[in-house]
C-alpha cells in the first residue's frame, strides 16, 4: 500500500504531513492518519458505516471540521474509522461515507484538531498539508 501520511516532529503536540492525488484523497488520508495516532488501524474492524458531512468557510476549515467530526464520533461512540469514500469535497463542504468500528486499545489521545501550520497546497503530485493535533 502506498504511504498516505508521515508523522513529523512537533514540540508539544502531534503533527502529520498528509498528501493525496486530489483533495478527496487528501481528506481520506488525513482521516486515516488521525486514526493511526489514536490506535492501530489493523485492530479496527470496519463493520459500521456513517454518512458524515462538514462545512466551513474555506478548504482548510472544511478539513478541520471533517476531522473534528470524526474525533467527536470517537469520543461519543467509541468508534474509529479506517475507510473513507469521499462523495464530494468543495471549498465549502465535504460529504463522505466512513467505515469503522470500536477499538479496545488506544495508543494515544487527541483533544482537538488545530489550524496551526494548516495550509493545503497543490504540488506537482497532487495536494498536501500538515495537520497539528492538540494532545
Amino acid at each position: 500500500m502506498e504511504k498516505r501520511f508521515e508523522e513529523i516532529d512537533h514540540t508539544a503536540d502531534v503533527a502529520i504531513r498528509v498528501w493525496g492525488s486530489d483533495v478527496a484523497e487528501l481528506f481520506a488520508n488525513a482521516a486515516y492518519g488521525m486514526t493511526c495516532q489514536l490506535a492501530d488501524p489493523d485492530n479496527v474492524r470496519p463493520s459500521i458505516e456513517r454518512e458524515i458531512a462538514a462545512q466551513g468557510e474555506d478548504l482548510e476549515m472544511v478539513l478541520v471540521e471533517w476531522l473534528s467530526e470524526l474525533l467527536y464520533l470517537e469520543e461519543r461512540d467509541g468508534l474509529l474509522f479506517t475507510e473513507f469514500d469521499i462523495h464530494e469535497v468543495t471549498s465549502r463542504g465535504v460529504e463522505a461515507l466512513a467505515r469503522g468500528g470500536p477499538v479496545e486499545t488506544y495508543q494515544g489521545h487527541i483533544k482537538a484538531v488545530t489550524f496551526s501550520e494548516l495550509e493545503i497546497t497543490e504540488t506537482d503530485r497532487g495536494f498536501e498539508t500538515t495537520i497539528v493535533f492538540d494532545v
